[in-house]
């Protein structure tokens, strides 16, 4: 019999707050954590979604949503018997453009050698360090450790991994999610030079929406076999189901015209979970307010479910914040789930597709959930949830 995998603890760090239930307060709020700021002097002044007032350091983000799922989960390091499960698109990029600055702007005198990064530590954090170990050692971990990378699809291939260990009986328990520091010089430039990012602010799904906001956070969730949660009385927010994952081989940045390949990560994600698709009362969208993205969602959702099932993208809150952004989706969903609360589309004023978005935050009786994302490269993830 395939084991039952649950999630018992959640935690996160946001642009909202630093905490879960004060980023989901704020959430049902319909606030926004996204203002302008100005980080870089050689970029020009943005809107970012911010945890503090300037770009944060990754393991700031890592370690206090890892203890918050821990406590949420009643658990304490050490927690040997447990794999690990954590993604990250980006990593310790910061390090590397700040060790690639001083290697470029250094002159070095005859005899003298350029050093790439005068730290040491630095090194270490990029040669060898990924978020996935930074959390093995924090909890003296001794399970599998994962360290999944697919862009913006990173979260959901995190949790998903996690759970695919658990049902095969590597362990009990896994900690999953993704963490994401990605606010940095070369990040900006790259994307404002694509033209994806907007001026103003984000607005998922709505006829004005200027492009994405970057943002920065981290999500982590505590996965446990439902029988091992059980026997120590833990509280359950609710079910993993099942998965799917496609590629579209189509383009980069660009979602391939048809979503034929997008619709079969959903079928698959479907029927993986035992679920129709009538059965899903809520999906969180990828909903990045990119014109392409939006619309190339819109048109698979409006494919393949009733007109009465329930979307929002929670970006025009948090920001987009890459690989972390499927994690923060799933933790919404879920809370959603066990709170009987679906959360709005913050930002989405007109609405440019016929869909039943959730414009404020209202009771329900939803019972399965789906959690939609996708990546460069033209990778789908789809991820089943219920109560």
């Amino acid at each position: 019999m395939i084991a039952k995998v649950v999630v018992t603890g959640m935690g996160i760090v946001s642009a909202l707050a630093p905490s879960l239930d004060k980023t989901w307060q704020r959430l049902l709020c319909g606030e926004s954590g996204i203002q302008h700021y100005h980080p870089f002097p050689e970029i020009p002044a943005q809107p970012l979604a911010l945890v503090g007032s300037q770009p944060s350091h990754l393991e700031d983000l890592l370690k206090p949503a890892l203890s918050e799922a821990l406590d949420d989960a009643g658990l304490a390091p050490p927690i040997t018997d447990c794999g690990v499960a954590i993604g990250s698109s980006r990593g310790f990029q910061f390090q590397w453009e700040k060790g690639a600055s001083a290697y470029h702007t250094s002159i070095p005198s005859y005899g003298e050698e350029r050093l790439l990064l005068a730290d040491p530590e630095q090194l270490v954090h990029i040669y060898g360090v990924s978020p996935a170990s930074i959390v093995a050692q924090s909890i003296a971990a001794q399970g599998p450790i994962l360290a999944p990378r697919a862009a913006c699809a990173t979260g959901i291939w995190a949790i998903a991994q996690g759970a695919d260990l658990i049902r095969a009986g590597y362990c009990s328990r896994v900690i999953v999610g993704a963490v994401e520091a990605p606010i940095t010089p070369l990040t900006l430039a790259g994307f404002n030079k694509m033209g994806a990012m907007a001026q103003s602010g984000a607005y998922p799904f709505d006829q004005n929406r200027e492009g994405f906001v970057l943002g920065e956070g981290a999500a982590i969730l505590v996965l446990e076999e439902e029988s091992v949660a059980q026997k120590r009385q833990a509280k359950i927010y609710g079910q993993v189901l099942g998965v799917g994952l496609t590629v579209d081989a189509y383009h980069m940045t660009a979602p391939e015209t048809s979503r034929r390949v997008a619709i079969t990560a959903i079928q698959d994600c479907l029927q993986r979970s035992g679920l129709k698709a009538s059965d899903v009362g809520y999906i969180h969208a990828h909903g990045t307010a990119t014109h392409l993205n939006d619309q190339a969602e819109a048109v698979v959702i409006k494919a393949l479910f009733p007109p009465a099932v329930a979307v929002s993208s929670t970006k025009g809150a948090t920001g987009h914040t890459l690989g972390a952004s499927a994690a923060f989706g799933c933790i919404f969903s879920l809370m959603a789930l066990s709170h009987k609360v679906l959360p709005p589309c913050v930002g989405l004023q007109e609405p440019a597709f016929d869909l039943n978005f959730v414009r404020e935050p209202h009771r329900h009786n939803v019972q399965s959930a789906l959690c939609l994302s996708s990546g460069f490269g033209g990778q789908n993830t789809v991820l089943a949830l219920s109560s």
